[in-house]
């Protein structure tokens, strides 16, 4: 069972729960679990303890006889692609807690190819962090800087979309993060006319009333522009939420939609199937059987999406929040290559966001969290019964309970055909659990 490792990695608040030892300890056992593959890259995000959090880590590596790359604020999904295409890393690690407020953050870790660890081999770095490591006091892993090592992920990125985008207007919310310089300059290249907001790599503001998490900001942006699509992103860009030329918001469940349908069209949906989560609304898998695209749920978290696309042999899924991962240009979620590829629909289809939405309807859904001292509250039989009683009451639609893997939290999802009365379950069970 992980303790300090959750569903993205390692997150609590910074220098209270994710502290400078915690993260000096993470990083002696994945100096040595990588010790002889080569140098580890670090990325961060913009949070002011990025850096305390950082040179913990770093230290903790090189102490452990492995060397250490420092490529400074990129994003997350950055780090994964950079391993897998210039191969010299052993490994990866991101400073950051992704969509989370300011005063959290994190240690995601990542494998020489790009993928997120699993839940095994994280539990074996907590094995490690307890453990007594043997240290040389000669040989000592050094620390190298590369502050344009994003270049390398904007040049290649601008690559794999060779568009034209000259004729589009395009809003961003950066989010005061770590997207802050390369989806702008991605986009530059591909001489597309931007209209940048909350663009400052400012720890103080990064996810604060902005990005991916307070989508009608973008949409109100996207409107007040005049652009023709708006691009949101979290904290650290593994993450996109878009908004169309009304100022319709555009959530992962409908990019599933625009892709899986786009994919199928040119045969690249492999086995014909997308994943997705049990958060997934309902209408969305019935407007993908009708298509004739299979469509399958995995537990709440990309790792686990990713398992099941693996497993299925899919190469589209995705969550409701943005978080899509395309098997054809990464093993990871990124917002940047999530936003380039509806561009990519848009170019090609000749359509505007709008049209590639039309008819998207939902089935009502309420989505609330509950702050709970104990998370372990959701498994009291007591509990259970009441949600039962709830979902009688429900009649037609579902009810997901679920904790929070990087937050002091229970999320709770009701969905159904009656708005009132969903938004009214989802509050009574929120009453419950906040007693």
């Amino acid at each position: 069972m992980r303790k300090i490792f959750g569903t993205d990695g390692a997150r609590g608040i910074a220098n209270i729960e994710i502290t400078p030892e915690i993260s000096l300890r993470i990083g002696v056992a994945i100096g040595k679990l990588f010790y002889g593959n080569g140098p580890i890259l670090i990325g961060e995000d913009t949070r002011l303890s990025s850096e305390m959090l950082r040179l913990a880590l770093a230290t903790g590596i090189i102490s452990a006889s492995t060397d250490v790359t420092i490529g400074f604020i990129m994003p997350t999904p950055a780090v994964s692609l950079l391993l897998r295409i210039m191969k010299n890393f052993s490994a990866g690690c991101v400073v950051s807690a992704s969509h989370n407020p300011i005063e959290f953050n994190g240690i995601k870790i990542f494998d020489k190819n790009g993928f997120k660890l699993s839940d095994e081999n994280e539990e074996y770095i907590e094995e490690l962090m307890e453990s007594n490591i043997e240290r040389s006091p000669v040989n000592i892993g050094r620390v190298f800087y590369d502050e344009n090592i994003r270049d390398f992920y904007v040049d290649y990125i601008a690559g794999r979309f060779p568009l034209n985008l000259s004729n589009l207007k395009i809003a961003l919310d950066l989010a005061n993060g770590s997207t802050y310089y390369t989806t702008p300059q991605t986009l530059k290249k591909l001489t597309a006319q931007i209209f940048p907001i909350n663009d400052k790599p400012d720890g103080h503001r990064i996810n604060v009333e902005c990005g991916s998490t307070h989508p009608k900001v973008i949409s109100r942006h996207t409107v007040n522009s005049g652009a023709h699509i708006g691009i949101s992103h979290d904290g650290d860009g593994d993450r996109v939420i878009l908004s169309d030329e009304t100022g319709r918001i555009v959530d992962g469940d409908d990019i599933m939609v625009i892709l899986g349908r786009h994919f199928k069209k040119k045969g690249l949906l492999k086995n014909n199937t997308i994943v997705g989560t049990v958060m997934t609304n309902l209408a969305i898998e019935n407007i993908l059987k009708s298509e004739g695209i299979n469509f399958k749920r995995a537990p709440v978290g990309d790792r686990y999406v990713l398992q099941e696309m693996l497993k299925s042999g899919a190469i589209l899924g995705g969550e409701q929040s943005g978080h899509i991962i395309n098997l054809l240009e990464s093993v990871t979620g990124d917002g940047l290559i999530t936003a380039l590829s509806v561009l990519e629909v848009m170019v090609e289809e000749q359509k505007p966001l709008s049209k590639l939405v039309e008819g998207l309807e939902r089935f009502p859904q309420i989505l609330v969290n509950a702050k709970v001292k104990d998370k372990d509250v959701i498994n009291d039989e007591k509990f259970k019964q009441f949600v039962r009683e709830m979902e009688k009451e429900l009649k037609t639609g579902r009810i997901i309970i679920r904790s929070s893997g990087t937050e002091p939290v229970i999320r709770i999802m009701v969905e159904g055909d009656n708005e009132i009365k969903i938004r009214d379950i989802a509050n009574r069970i929120k009453e419950y659990l906040e007693v």
